[in-house]
């Protein structure tokens, strides 16, 4: 009985084995399959991120004369919808290409970054006098203030809808201060610095006079560098009022009273009547869908290996 039932015994094992080993293969190959489909896309995504800028280049209507658009729109900063990198590799693109007879910066931004706006006021003017020919006007929509309005200022002209908001020249820094809470509440401050203003404007310690007074002069300087700004690129243009660099804004129908802003009109009236290019060309630079899809391919390309490398290790 035991010879009889050894053969049955090895013969169930060794078919449980190469069905373990089958079920392996399987495995292997829809890693592989899904690897190689992984590497197609994402081969494909770097592709077109190489493509994209060469055939912006060559965009236009039927290779004719156009209107380049350049978005500024959102909060204006390092790390938001606008920066400076953007908006000036934008503007470069756009008054190199041959077909653009003019460049309407489409303003709706509340402000940001003045570094981040004084980069792309400085490049306006650079652009203007490498590229005379190619004028560059800003269009308001529903608002163009502080960093914004920094930027525009650079521009040809400035072009608003009535009801536009446009100004807040001025400079902002705010805060809180949590002192009387932490009394109420029993809890202790325990700091300590090395440099007697290391902890600026501390939230959780007392205000100190000579600190406040320090911070105002640095705003005061940024603002003035903002007025200046403003002035040279409005020039004679700006009827100055007391009010007019406070922080205050107009409306649309205002500042074109005040100089602040030249006109009415929108991105279709610009293009067709002032430019006389009616077609239009979208120039803004920013993350595009093949970048983000690009960054999310390769998260999860390794996070994919991560958790085989893991399995193999934790079974």
């Amino acid at each position: 009985m035991d010879n009889q039932n050894k053969p049955s015994w090895e013969r169930e094992l060794i078919e449980k084995l190469a069905l373990a080993a089958v079920t392996e293969q399987k495995k292997a190959r829809r890693w592989g399959i899904f690897f190689k489909s992984l590497m197609f896309v994402y081969l494909l995504a770097i592709l077109g991120i190489a493509v994209y800028p060469k055939f912006k280049e060559g965009m236009g209507v039927d290779g004719g004369d156009h209107t380049a658009i350049i978005n500024l729109v959102g909060a204006i900063a390092e790390n938001k919808d606008v920066t400076a990198e953007n908006i000036i590799e934008s503007l470069r693109d756009a008054v190199k290409d041959k077909h653009t007879k003019g460049v309407i910066l489409h303003a709706n931004s509340p402000g940001g970054s003045p570094v981040q706006s004084a980069y792309v006021y400085d490049e306006i003017k650079s652009l203007k006098k490498a590229h005379p020919n190619i004028p560059i006007y800003a269009v308001v929509s529903d608002i163009c203030a502080s960093g914004c309005y920094y930027i525009a200022s650079a521009a040809d002209k400035i072009y608003v809808n009535p009801a536009s908001l446009v100004g807040s020249i001025g400079v902002i820094m705010d805060g809180f201060g949590f002192v009387e809470t932490m009394t109420k509440l029993g809890v202790e401050r325990r700091l300590i610095t090395a440099g007697s203003h290391k902890a600026l404007l501390d939230p959780f310690s007392p205000s100190k006079t000579d600190e406040t007074q320090y911070m105002q002069a640095l705003l005061e300087q940024v603002h003035q560098q903002f007025i200046s700004a403003v002035k040279a690129g409005r020039g004679e243009r700006l009827k100055e009022t007391p009010d007019m660099f406070s922080g205050l804004v107009w409306t649309g129908e205002q500042s074109v009273k005040l100089g602040l802003a030249d006109d009415f009109g929108n991105d279709d009236y610009v293009a067709k009547e002032i430019i006389g290019a009616k077609e239009t060309v979208n120039f803004t630079q920013q993350e595009r869908l093949l970048d983000k899809l690009a960054g999310k391919l390769g998260t999860a390309f390794g996070q994919a290996i991560g958790n085989i490398v893991n399995g193999l290790f934790l079974r």
